[in-house]
């Protein structure tokens, strides 16, 4: 554990010579708006550490550079909550990554896969499952709880290094590389308060609904950064949806709304909503965001779409990768409708070379699948 300013320091210092660095962090954020960080893990090739952000005077500002400044690869399993935590503290992101459940996709072991499958598979490790379940922010922890949390990154270095030989051997580190630039975009974690409004879904579209349910949902969640408490504390997600649809003008009537009380309408907060639904209803028509609807597939792209999923399963079992990585439904249908044009990530990168090349050739008539000998084969014409 370190628990002190100076041994922070030192081993960031130690840490700058490894030839690359397992992390991994603990939080909670049921309570909060933005996640709380109560542990940073990190191993280099002979050192592991569990570092205490909560400590007395903690100023994680070396980690920062250690993660941001170095040159060797930062090693996460599942990567997206611990990205979005150094994002918010630090302001940037650590780099360069690599994200193993990302590479295992690439190497065979199917879509998503957990970090006690591949610590298994690939490092021989039993995880201790008995501190899964900590309040991260209680302290002291226990000796139990930190061997737990130094376990997510002690086996990590050997599932990095065995994913990474397969890559090297099978000529795919490109491809995990295409994928670590897709996930290294810092707005990805930071969250744009104008489109709040998209987390809820909405299904009807009248303009006047929609700029109102877009003001109504910036609000909360400024609100809720400002207090930093979960959105549903300030205002619950069915709430916002119902004043949206009624669009109430004044403390009466927003009293009225369902999951709303007559006494909130009338304090501080149902002003501060009257404001936003104001400021939507002053909104034009042309301003209302548009809601995609996808269009029914033609008989011809459903059919085409049908044959891509066959091809996909087929090529991505040949090849050892999820298919997953490699498009999903909505894609299959997208570019079964839409072609060359239809812009699927299918269509660029490794993944064209994989099966989208293929895809656009079986679309076209230039290339028949059929079954032969208990699998898919492929012919062209």
């Amino acid at each position: 554990m370190i628990e002190d300013q100076a041994a922070l320091e030192a081993f960031c210092e130690r840490a700058r010579g490894a030839d690359f660095l397992t992390v991994d962090t603990e939080f909670v954020r049921e309570k909060t708006y933005y996640p709380l960080l109560c542990l940073v893990q990190v191993a280099t090739d002979d050192e592991a550490v569990a570092i205490d952000p909560l400590a007395d005077g903690m100023d994680l500002s070396p980690l920062f550079a250690l993660m941001n400044e170095t040159e060797m690869p930062k090693v996460f399993h599942a990567a997206g909550q611990d990205l979005e935590i150094f994002a918010n503290l630090s302001g940037a992101l650590p780099t360069p990554l690599f994200d193993t459940q990302i590479a295992a996709m690439v190497c065979g072991f199917g879509e998503q896969v957990g970090y006690e499958r591949l610590a298994r598979a690939l490092a021989g490790a039993e995880l201790d499952k008995t501190a899964r379940y900590t309040d991260w922010s209680r302290r002291p922890l226990t000796e139990t709880q930190i061997n737990y949390a130094l376990g997510d990154v002690t086996h990590l270095r050997k599932v990095f290094v065995e994913l990474t030989d397969q890559l090297e051997r099978e000529k795919r580190v490109g491809w995990v590389q295409e994928e670590m630039t897709a996930i290294a975009n810092l707005s990805r974690y930071q969250p744009d308060v104008e489109d709040a409004w998209r987390r809820l879904k909405p299904r009807g579209d009248k303009p006047q609904f929609l700029n109102v349910l877009v003001s109504v949902a910036k609000w909360r969640e400024q609100e809720a950064q400002r207090r930093d408490v979960p959105r549903n504390r300030v205002i619950r997600d069915d709430t916002v949806m119902e004043i949206a649809a009624s669009a109430p003008t004044s403390a009466s009537i927003l009293g009225q709304v369902r999951g709303y009380s007559e006494n909130a309408a009338k304090g501080k907060q149902g002003q501060a909503i009257l404001e936003a639904v104001k400021e939507g209803l002053a909104k034009s028509r042309e301003d209302a965001p548009k809601l995609k609807k996808r269009k029914p597939l033609s008989d011809a792209a459903a059919q085409g779409a049908a044959l891509l999923r066959v091809l996909l399963k087929a090529r991505a079992e040949n090849a050892g990768v999820a298919q997953r990585i490699i498009a999903n439904t909505e894609e299959l249908e997208q570019l079964a409708e839409n072609g060359e044009n239809s812009g699927v990530p299918a269509l660029a990168g490794w993944r064209h070379e994989l099966f989208g090349a293929a895809a656009l050739e079986l679309l076209a008539g230039r290339l028949f699948i059929g079954f032969e000998a208990g699998k898919v084969s492929e012919r062209s014409s």
